[in-house]
């Protein structure tokens, strides 16, 4: 699997304020929604949370990964959001957070949920791939320094 086959253009947004935790989430479900009809804002924002309250995906060095699992999702589908200013997301390491790799997966597929984080995880550990990130002014820049 590749990055570009679970995120599209349009699911990456670059430099955005954000200000809580919460608020990354609720925009991630947002974007999320725009493209999965069937399935309400609310459940995938509900997902997220519910995973985070397992243990917060904040994996250090500025970069957390919130994933949830959903029913009637028929595909793994990414969202990548970067903010202004690092915020606060009870990181492993105690740092804050503005690289946000968002997945969510089917509910029957956890196979698949664990071999894309491993996927996404492997790449976010690429000094290079970091940096073109947090360099990207535009959300096609943020696009393909991840792809």
């Amino acid at each position: 699997m590749e990055i570009k086959d679970i995120l599209h253009p349009d699911c990456t947004l670059c430099a955005v304020q954000g200000t809580s935790k919460k608020r990354v989430l609720e925009l991630i479900s947002q974007i999320a929604n725009q493209h999965i009809i069937d399935i309400d804002q609310a459940t995938i924002l509900s997902s997220l949370i519910n995973r985070e309250k397992m243990g917060s995906t904040g994996i250090g060095n500025g970069i957390a990964l919130p994933h949830g699992r959903l029913l009637n999702l028929e595909n793994v589908m990414a969202i990548v959001v970067t903010t202004e200013t690092a915020i606060d997301y009870d990181a492993i390491d105690n740092s804050p957070v503005d690289i946000f790799f968002a997945i969510l997966v089917p509910e029957d597929k956890a196979s698949e949920h664990l071999s894309t984080l491993s996927t996404i995880a492997t790449k976010l550990t690429n000094k290079d791939t970091l940096v073109k990130m947090r360099k990207a002014t535009t959300n096609q820049e943020l696009f393909e320094a991840i792809c």
